[in-house]
């Protein structure tokens, strides 16, 4: 619980704030990303809102992840601090899914936290799933929520490609040129490739990740899947670090926060 104090009317106001942890799932299609930006609809934005209006109270809402347009999660994890203290969580999720679900998001869970919590800078590991479906016909159901791929690709040649992109390096070919982060070095501890009934999901483990960097290694090993590009060339643009040689990046629709670990 934290401390805070107000000046109001020349007189100081004491507030004991509690902090909460959200799980939230949503549909990233129609949303401009998680942050709130000036111009159109985010996560971020309609969370702060609505929880704002249920507490009757303003709350900032931090996410553990920045993600970018059109991108899903199954689990992205955020917290914020109210004087309000939410009493019952089941009463509490169903008010506030209400509210959500139209816009295509849900909370899964609440839970309490002290305040020494912080989605963002506790986490201890991130894992995203990239999903490609992988026939010549297009997808209707999980339209959107997926990479359509016509052409086979070889499981194989990606699943060796994979390997080398686990442990500590400098990912600066994956970088977006906009991306923020202070070193372009980073520690990959899982890179899985699955296959069943035409869908390719590829999951991706790390404490943090580059911009963009999920989807540029996808649309590297997309190319080593077609064989445009041999092992040992997906080997070569790594080292390269160089972002010009990189594969165009794969689109935001098949990418997916999945959980953040503390």
């Amino acid at each position: 619980m934290n401390l805070c104090w107000a000046l109001k009317s020349k007189k100081a106001q004491i507030y004991y704030m509690f902090r909460y942890q959200i799980l939230i799932e949503y549909v990233g299609t129609n949303f401009r990303g998680w942050q709130i930006q000036k111009k159109g609809k985010t996560v971020q934005g309609i969370l702060q809102d609505e929880i704002s209006k249920l507490l009757k109270e303003k709350v900032t809402i931090f996410g553990a992840g920045r993600l970018d347009v059109g991108v899903h999660a199954k689990e992205q994890s955020a917290h914020f601090d109210c004087r309000n203290k939410i009493i019952k969580f089941d009463k509490f999720l169903k008010s506030i899914n209400h509210f959500l679900n139209k816009d295509g998001v849900a909370i899964l869970k609440i839970k309490k936290r002290s305040n020494n919590f912080h989605a963002r800078f506790s986490a201890k590991m991130r894992v995203y799933n990239y999903v490609i479906i992988n026939r010549v016909s297009g997808p209707v159901l999980d339209e959107n929520r997926g990479w359509h791929i016509m052409k086979n690709l070889d499981l194989k040649l990606m699943r060796k490609s994979a390997k080398k992109l686990i442990g500590t390096m400098d990912f600066s070919t994956f970088r977006k040129s906009s991306c923020r982060a202070k070193s372009p070095i980073k520690t990959i501890k899982v890179v899985k490739i699955k296959y069943k009934k035409n869908k390719i999901e590829i999951e991706f483990r790390s404490k943090s990740f580059l911009q963009q960097q999920v989807r540029s290694m996808v649309g590297c090993l997309k190319y080593v899947g077609e064989k445009k590009w041999t092992l040992k060339k997906f080997v070569n643009v790594i080292n390269s670090k160089k972002r010009s040689l990189c594969a165009p990046p794969a689109p935001s629709q098949g990418l997916y926060l999945t959980r953040v670990i503390y």
